[in-house]
């Protein structure tokens, strides 16, 4: 299928699937971006939309797939800030938890840090921290998997050494 038909389909679904993003979302704002990640991972992956398949079927599971790899990332990075929050790694207005002063690193030093990382490493680190999971990751760079977990691997174990003030086990 050409962009030009498929761009036609993705016309004439759109408030259909505007309808149904609403519905999964029950929030106006996260809907509309639903149904534009819907829409560019529709033209993003065209070539796998097989012959005899129905296009509107197509659109409508490739939005509940996206719906629902968003919510996992959601629950996945409240429980990671959560649990941080109870470590005390992650101060917030409403926590007693806090990092003492002493130990002389914050938010802003992590961050310098993961930027100091070679390419090679910042890159599968941080989409890992954005949620996305190692398949995705391995596509993405277009490397293997193991590849991907051993990048990973190799950037936190840096990490825990440029940053040995924040790691409680030290």
């Amino acid at each position: 299928m050409s962009t030009i038909e498929l761009n036609r389909y993705l016309l004439e679904y759109q408030n259909p699937l505007s309808f149904f993003a609403l519905k999964l979302t029950a929030d106006e704002d996260d809907a509309k971006d639903l149904l534009q990640e819907t829409m560019l991972r529709a033209l993003k992956y065209k070539d796998k939309l097989q012959a005899n398949t129905s296009i509107k079927a197509w659109l409508y599971t490739i939005m509940k797939n996206t719906f629902i790899n968003q919510y996992r990332r959601s629950v996945k990075l409240n429980q990671i800030v959560g649990t941080m929050q109870h470590q005390g790694y992650v101060s917030t207005a409403s926590s007693a938890l806090s990092i003492s002063p002493e130990k002389g690193i914050n938010l802003e030093d992590m961050n310098a840090e993961i930027r100091n990382l070679s390419d090679e490493y910042r890159i599968p680190f941080q989409m890992k921290l954005e949620g996305f999971k190692y398949k995705e990751i391995g596509e993405h760079l277009g490397i293997p998997i193991g590849t991907v977990k051993s990048r990973i691997f190799l950037a936190r174990k840096e990490l825990m050494v440029k940053l040995k003030d924040f790691n409680p086990h030290v």
